[in-house]
């Protein structure tokens, strides 16, 4: 069914739609073109818009604009949209840190997870998905940066957790995901891409059968273009696609300045 015939619009919900539509092309040109640039196929990289602050109701005209996926910080208001939009056939991603007494809220609606970095947390996730009798995709998530403020797993750690993974069935993990350092020097953000493109072929040796490590989810909306050119096959871009958010960065991402 085409969402855009579907959906009656004001002049205000329209020049919405033809904005986010706008922006959403540009990204996915710019992501065209990058991977041309370095000789990739486009088609390997894939574009998770990150709605984390953006209301429902501008939701359903960016789901009618093409955004199919959509990315959350923040497991209350995620689900809150997913109830708002639940008449949508929206896959929902959950990027930010999850509190183990939310695993029950995210194995309810959620069909990704992007910040796996605790045995305690993919243990109750495992449990509440068998309770609903689901499975989820499911990423690790690497500090690349070594910042004290942020979540994941230090890099010199990862094995060791990855090595417990296959006892948890419920949990698809099928990647690494990392948030590289918030800098203007783009060698100082690279490093972090690096790193990680070199933790994924450590684990593409090691890690125990049944795992993937294929997917690196690296990139948002200032730096995605560097992170495929060090192998990202998924890039979080949320205000490249929606604009600005009313607050600064560090009151998503807590600890960031």
């Amino acid at each position: 069914m085409d969402q855009e015939n579907t959906l009656e619009l004001n002049e205000e919900q329209q020049q919405q739609f033809n904005e986010i539509k706008t922006n959403l092309a540009t990204v996915k040109q710019r992501i065209v073109d990058t991977c041309q640039r370095i000789g990739r196929d486009p088609a390997s990289v894939r574009l998770l818009p990150v709605t984390k602050t953006v209301p429902a109701e501008r939701l359903r005209i960016a789901f009618a604009a093409g955004c199919l996926e959509m990315g959350e910080n923040k497991i209350q208001e995620a689900r809150e949209k997913s109830e708002a939009l639940k008449d949508l056939d929206i896959k929902w991603s959950i990027i930010g840190h999850l509190q183990t007494n939310k695993a029950k809220y995210l194995a309810r609606f959620a069909n990704e997870f992007q910040a796996l970095d605790s045995l305690k947390v993919a243990e109750e996730l495992d449990k509440r998905l068998q309770n609903e009798g689901r499975a989820i995709d499911v990423y690790v998530q690497v500090n690349s940066s070594g910042e004290a403020s942020k979540f994941g797993l230090a890099p010199e750690d990862v094995r060791a957790f990855v090595m417990e993974l296959p006892n948890f069935s419920s949990l698809r993990i099928k990647g690494l995901m990392t948030l590289a350092i918030f800098s203007a020097d783009h060698d100082r953000v690279r490093e972090c891409f690096i790193k990680m493109r070199e933790i994924q072929a450590m684990l593409r040796q090691e890690a125990p059968a049944g795992l993937s490590f294929d997917e690196l989810s690296m990139g948002m909306s200032g730096d995605y273009e560097l992170a495929i050119e060090e192998g990202a096959t998924v890039v979080r871009v949320g205000q490249a696609i929606f604009g600005k958010r009313p607050l600064p960065d560090s009151h998503y991402w807590p600890g960031l300045g």
